[in-house]
């Protein structure tokens, strides 16, 4: 039974949730509507916020932090638009202070960071719009872009203690990645803008601690509309998504030449190739969780679009439409297709997969599909989870919007729902000890959550 969203949310008709899971011999799982619907797993209900901001399940807490337009400094205010987020100890590996020479932190704030605090690394999706990220202009690509990328510092609590803009002249920054080097890759997703005086559709890296971010583009991984990368710790081969149309997008890797130096492997070029299945069209044809196939990976003939976008470079290649979020995890690639419409030219209707890439098997495999009509739709960004094995995922759907986790069993559960407005969720991630749980609204204003609680009650 097929009911709407936010039919179910209001108590609507039974049969709820439609969404197939992998591994399940039920395939599609219903749930009776009202405050319990989807809930058996995971947290339990979700409590109404007396603030109207954020619902969560019970003895789960938030603090809000990095309000867009909220001053950083003279004549510097928090960007809009925030989306992909990835965080870093304060503290660096191997017991090391990493400097963190930000602009304006004092000897106080310091010390701080050696206690346990959290970095972000943050996203603001905009182009030559919205909330202009303003940085020094050695942190500048192009003025004409408004996008870029904020570090904050949070502490244990939750609670920011200082932030600046880290990246300016970006556009569209999107999601990206973490790489194992303990850095940010930021993606943008577009080919160019009217008025832009540089080229855009690159991935530029972002350091956490301060030291040595440059706005050099890494052209090696491709001019695209980049949306986010999930980097393999050991080979340091990167997987890219791309969130475009006419035609759909692809799914590419990237291979350094040099498997040593992280940055510098990057900055030294490699091969660009994009994911081909053949005989499958489009992603949206698999509708069966658990279907694997066969990777083949062909070579991008002009990875920089000089002439000719990546994805037209190819006649016969496997697309899918809303190519979004990915991330790394139990030796996976994990990447995310957040719809697909036959009214769009797809080869098929769903309302979200998440899919994996096995670079030892070399196999890509469906993990999970939404159904058309159920209660969650539209993910988006997604990251896999400490607690329990599973994935949350940030949902931009059609009306409420939620933070969809997962179970061991990939059986699935509200972990929150944007009780303001149907802003989008994005930059869903956690802390490096898995304390916090951080998410943001993207708009009206763009807000960042600092999640707390018994991650550790996981039921199912």
């Amino acid at each position: 039974m097929s009911v709407t969203r936010r039919g179910v949310v209001k108590g609507g008709a039974a049969g709820a949730l439609s969404i197939a899971l992998a591994g399940s011999l039920d395939g599609i799982f219903q749930t009776s509507a009202g405050a319990d619907a989807g809930e058996a797993f995971g947290y339990g209900p979700l409590v109404p916020d007396p603030k109207g901001v954020l619902d969560l399940p019970k003895g789960f807490s938030y603090k809000t932090l990095s309000v867009e337009g909220e001053p950083i400094s003279d004549g510097v205010v928090v960007p809009g638009h925030h989306d992909g987020t990835a965080t870093f100890p304060a503290r660096g590996g191997h017991g090391h202070d990493h400097g963190l020479d930000w602009p304006g932190w004092d000897v106080r704030e310091r010390g701080n960071a050696r206690r346990g605090h959290t970095i972000l690394v943050r996203n603001h999706e905009q182009s030559n719009n919205g909330t202009r990220a303003v940085a020094p202009p050695e942190l500048t690509y192009d003025p004409a872009a408004n996008g870029g990328t904020t570090n904050l510092l949070v502490d244990r609590d939750g609670d920011l203690v200082s932030q600046y803009v880290s990246l300016a002249g970006t556009a569209v920054n999107c999601a990206g990645g973490r790489t194992p080097w303990g850095t940010w890759l930021t993606c943008e997703e577009t080919e160019g803008f009217k008025g832009e005086t540089k080229s855009h559709g690159w991935v530029f890296e972002v350091d956490p601690y301060g030291r040595r971010t440059k706005p050099v583009p890494l052209t090696g991984l491709g001019r695209f509309a980049h949306e986010a990368v999930a980097v393999d710790p050991h080979t340091l081969t990167a997987y890219l998504t791309e969130d475009a149309s006419k035609p759909f997008g692809l799914f590419y890797r990237f291979r350094p030449r040099a498997h040593r130096g992280g940055y510098h492997a990057y900055l030294k070029g490699g091969e660009l190739e994009a994911l081909n299945v053949p005989g499958l069209p489009d992603l949206s044809l698999v509708t069966e969780p658990g279907t694997k196939f066969r990777a083949q990976w062909v070579d991008v003939p002009d990875p920089s679009a000089k002439q000719t976008s990546v994805r037209k470079q190819f006649e016969t290649i496997t697309r899918s439409q809303k190519l979004e979020g990915a991330w790394w995890g139990h030796g996976k690639a994990y990447f995310v297709a957040s719809y697909s419409k036959k009214s769009d030219g797809a080869a098929g209707d769903h309302a979200g997969q998440v899919w994996t890439y096995d670079p030892r098997r070399n196999e890509v495999e469906l993990q999970l599909i939404f159904k058309p009509g159920g209660r969650f739709d539209g993910p988006d960004n997604i990251t896999v989870s400490p607690y329990g094995g599973g994935v949350i995922l940030a949902e931009d759907g059609d009306g409420e919007q939620y933070l969809v986790g997962t179970t061991r069993k990939n059986k699935p559960f509200a972990f929150a729902r944007n009780a303001l407005n149907d802003s989008e969720f994005a930059g869903v991630t956690f802390s490096p000890d898995g304390r916090i749980l951080f998410a943001s609204r993207q708009s009206d204003p763009g807000a960042t959550f600092a999640i707390t609680g018994p991650w550790h009650r996981l039921r199912g």
